[in-house]
């Protein structure tokens, strides 16, 4: 079943991960994508492995905090494709290196992520609404994270833009919900992205994953599922929501690992 045919979709950060799995999905469900990146190589990578499955796509090179670059995307799509439905503002992070305690925390550092991570979203919208408002209708997906609902000792900043942009996706949904533009924000937990499995030993693996509901740590293909949903109509009653997809560790007692070890049997 092709959930999204007929619809075009723009993917930022699709260059690797959780954005190209998006990419890939929404590509397999009839939509036509386009691939957008800072990294031009990875777009190209992803449009590729798009084509050689039968997919229509346009790769795009994207700097995501300046505003004529996100025009210009915008742009691209509309006249390659006609239209746009779905816009999944996927760029985002900080630098773990810089981005700590509340005393040493770098401030250039949560200016650059206030750029990367909400004025980005903040942006990618603006320039893309209008077109979902043509089109009759559309999807808005932001990416957030569990950080916007816990503390940390670590990556203050991760937490507070992350946390800004649950309540844009709010805003959003509510201004434009009458145009039939709904807006939605995904949670991730820990994902297995390459970036995670090269960068973290395997003692904090298995520490992350004590720390889930489940017994696994999620994969790239399982926060771009709930992609495909929200951009599909499937999902078109759910708008200013965060979908938590975290294998349950949010929800989880930090009590609960060891006593899970207690248990009988």
């Amino acid at each position: 079943m092709e959930r999204l045919k007929g619809k075009v979709a723009v993917v930022t950060g699709a260059g690797s991960g959780i954005g190209r799995s998006a990419a890939e999905l929404m590509s397999r469900q009839g939509a036509r994508v386009v691939v957008a990146d800072h990294d031009t190589r990875g777009a190209e990578e992803t449009a590729a492995t798009i084509e050689a499955a039968g997919g229509t796509v346009l790769p795009c090179t994207v700097d995501v905090t300046d505003e004529g670059s996100i025009a210009d995307l915008v742009a691209a799509a509309v006249g390659e494709f006609g239209g746009l439905h779905v816009l999944c503002n996927h760029v985002g992070g900080t630098d773990p290196r810089k981005d700590l305690d509340l005393l040493r925390m770098d401030m250039d550092e949560f200016d650059r992520a206030v750029a990367l991570n909400v004025r980005s979203t903040l942006l990618g919208a603006r320039h893309a609404v209008p077109h979902m408002i043509r089109a009759g209708g559309g999807s808005v997906i932001n990416t957030a994270s569990v950080a916007a609902l816990v503390g940390d000792v670590l990556q203050t900043s991760y937490g507070a833009v992350k946390a800004a942009v649950v309540s844009v996706t709010k805003s959003i949904a509510v201004q434009y919900g009458p145009q039939r533009v709904r807006c939605n924000a995904v949670a991730p937990g820990a994902v297995m992205t390459p970036a995670l499995e090269n960068n973290l030993p395997a003692d904090v693996v298995e520490a992350l994953k004590k720390g889930n509901a489940l017994p696994y740590l999620g994969s790239p293909d399982d926060i771009g599922h709930t992609m495909v949903f929200l951009a599909s109509d499937e999902s078109r009653y759910l708008t200013g929501q965060l979908l938590v997809v975290d294998g349950g560790m949010s929800m989880q007692s930090s009590a609960a690992p060891g006593r899970r070890a207690m248990l009988p049997g």
